[in-house]
């Protein structure tokens, strides 16, 4: 047994691993299952006490109850980020084929479209609706054919038409990938999990949504234009003022009428503005209570921890609280004490991390903006050479640059904050008047990220509009009907597959039978493992690697069975076996493994999902025959346990 001690501790880990990373798997099934429940009953409920109330209206109140329940248990969000992926044919979503429309582009970028450009750009559209030329290449052939030159709508009189063809292609590239990030963006701000946005073509972009049911919301989501805005951070004092009567009303310790909205919108004295300093301070620091008494007293504050340093009077909040602090915001009660022309929005991305969870910082911002993004003309990411630091430079047109030098001249001093989509990149603080229309955006943390932040400012200032030309929809029934097929088609594989190798190879074909069991429980873990997404082509895979496992097995057990023949011992034959056996089974596999290789890299959606299961498959299978059924082989001879190979 010693000589078969390593190999059976490589084994209990490899099953021990699968098991740890499928358990958020069974917990997110767990969790789903109560959520189910829990929703019906408050379905019966609310129906039974509105009979009149529309579909939609209760499905915004139930939406609501899981949202609670979700922001209660922050636990259920974790397992379903660790749980195994499920794409859009077993979960049911939205699939949408979106095209950049660049004739527009192209209309937009004309100096001057008369009629002749018009009925030139409309012939361009039309050709290339049915085939997958280049707008740009079909507009300049037209142009050529009646003799005018590009510089007569495009560039400058200087350059000759290659060169305003090459320009304008790269226009349209841009277009492209600005939309393409910015769908990436707003998706993930939607939250949706486990999002495929890839592009098709030279103008297309498909999107796959898993889990989305809202139609509408989700179309309006992708062909939106990004938002971008600069609002004005508020004054600490006013920050902590609103945030105490927040904490107030969350703690029940105020009743709200209408004269609360009033009282915190009227100026914040400074013996005042100092007094919630201190009390905040109090709250924070000097009262000893207990966690639990401490968030029962002061609920905003246990959740959204106050930070005052050079000026500022932010909150910080771990990513597992956001949600909860975003329905507390949104309560009707604490509504009332929130200003008009205020709101809170959270940082983009992480400032810090603690014991592996993000924590976002909570910004209090004017509701109106004081600039958007419609005046930026360009923006390009580089490195300041004074910090280091990679950065985002923006040039505005003659009325942002009036407007920016009005803004940052009257408020020097005070911060600013920019805003893309409803987050918060950078919030500087405005150390002088800014005029030319030159500002630039830091918080970065690295060249790539400032240059991604470039492209996505990019469309607020050239948006090119996207079209949806194809929609699909797939409903969770009939996601669920695929699961529940795909897991019949795979049962019944593995006792087909069973079945032969046992009545052929008898107490061998029972090893390798069972061998296959711990073959489908490595590949669901390294997709668990992976954060893969597991597709239906993906359970096409996993049943052709329940027919292809026992390959190796088959190649085992015919040399186990020749060197028997010979009249060599069961131990010498076994080891014969499987040593000669190895060339064969590893070169088969191999080139499967590279056929899968390749449909995995040029592949797309569904072929990747079949490719990937199935290379992870292939090495399950050969972890499974070379390793655990030689371990149960040796341990049979060891024991003197009769085997049978038919």
């Amino acid at each position: 047994m010693k000589e078969l001690r390593f190999r059976i501790i490589l084994i209990a880990g490899a099953v021990l691993l699968s098991l740890y990373l499928l358990y958020p798997t069974y917990l997110n099934y767990r969790n789903s299952k109560m959520l189910d429940k829990v929703i019906a009953a408050k379905r019966e409920q609310i129906k039974k006490a509105d009979p009149q109330l529309s579909n939609d209206a209760v499905d915004q109140k139930l939406k609501l109850v899981e949202d609670s329940i979700k922001a209660a248990d922050p636990s259920i969000n974790k397992d379903k980020l660790k749980s195994l992926k499920l794409g859009l044919d077993l979960q049911g979503g939205m699939r949408v084929v979106l095209e950049v429309n660049t004739g527009k582009l192209l209309q937009k970028l004309a100096k001057s479209p008369d009629d002749t450009f018009n009925s030139i750009l409309a012939s361009a559209e039309k050709e290339a609706a049915t085939s997958n030329a280049s707008i740009v290449d079909l507009v300049a052939e037209r142009l050529k054919q009646r003799g005018i030159r590009l510089s007569r709508y495009f560039g400058n009189i200087r350059q000759d038409d290659s060169q305003i063809i090459s320009d304008l292609k790269k226009d349209a590239e841009d277009a492209v990938a600005r939309a393409k990030e910015i769908i990436r963006n707003r998706v993930d701000q939607y939250g949706v999990s486990e999002p495929t946005i890839q592009r098709e073509g030279t103008r297309r972009i498909i999107v796959e949504l898993p889990g989305v049911a809202r139609e509408e919301e989700a179309k309006q989501l992708l062909q939106g234009t990004a938002l971008l805005e600069f609002k004005l951070v508020k004054a600490p004092e006013f920050t902590i003022s609103v945030m105490k009567k927040i904490d107030d009303v969350l703690a029940g310790n105020v009743s709200v009428d209408s004269t609360s909205a009033d009282s915190t919108k009227a100026d914040t004295t400074k013996a005042s503005s100092k007094s919630n300093v201190a009390s905040a301070k109090d709250t924070a620091q000097n009262e000893q209570l207990s966690a639990a008494e401490f968030a029962k007293k002061h609920p905003f504050f246990s959740v959204a921890i106050l930070s005052q340093r050079s000026g500022t009077a932010d909150a910080y909040v771990k990513a597992d609280d956001k949600d909860k602090l975003k329905l507390w915001l949104a309560r009707p009660d604490v509504q009332k004490v929130i200003p008009d022309n205020c709101q809170f929005v959270f940082s983009a991305k992480p400032e810090a991390y603690e014991q592996g969870q993000g924590i976002y910082r909570l910004y209090c911002v004017n509701k109106t903006p004081e600039l958007t993004g419609g005046v930026i003309t360009n923006t390009t990411a580089t490195i300041n050479q004074e910090t280091s630091a990679p950065v985002v430079n923006m040039e505005m047109n003659a009325e942002g640059s009036a407007e920016w030098a009005r803004i940052t001249g009257a408020n020097i001093g005070k911060r600013i904050a920019i805003i893309l989509d409803g987050v918060v990149y950078s919030a500087p603080v405005v150390q002088n008047k800014i005029t030319g229309g030159r500002s630039e955006i830091t918080g970065m943390a690295d060249m790539k990220e400032a240059q991604l932040l470039s492209i996505v400012l990019k469309a607020g200032a050239l948006p090119a509009p996207v079209d949806i030309i194809e929609e699909r929809t797939v409903g969770p029934s009939l996601g669920q009907d695929s699961i529940n097929d795909g897991a019949l088609s795979t049962i019944l594989g593995f006792l087909v597959v069973s079945f032969f190798m046992i009545m052929y190879y008898q107490r061998a074909g029972t090893i390798a039978a069972a061998s296959l069991i711990f073959t489908i429980l490595f590949i669901l873990g390294c997709l668990a493992g992976f954060n893969a997404t597991l597709t239906l082509p993906g359970i096409a895979g996993i049943i052709l690697t329940i027919g292809m496992a026992v390959d190796a097995n088959v190649l085992i057990y015919e040399r186990i069975r020749e060197e028997l023949e010979t009249g060599k011992t069961i131990k010498a034959s076994v080891d014969s076996g499987f040593s000669k056996a190895y060339s064969a089974i590893i070169d088969s596999n191999i080139t499967t493994f590279i056929t899968g290789l390749v449909l995995y890299q040029f592949g797309t959606g569904p072929v990747q999902g079949f490719a990937l299961t199935l290379m992870i498959g292939l090495a399950a299978s050969l972890f499974s025959a070379l390793v655990i059924a030689r371990v149960v082989f040796d341990y049979m001879v060891q024991k003197g346990i009769k085997i049978t190979i038919g």
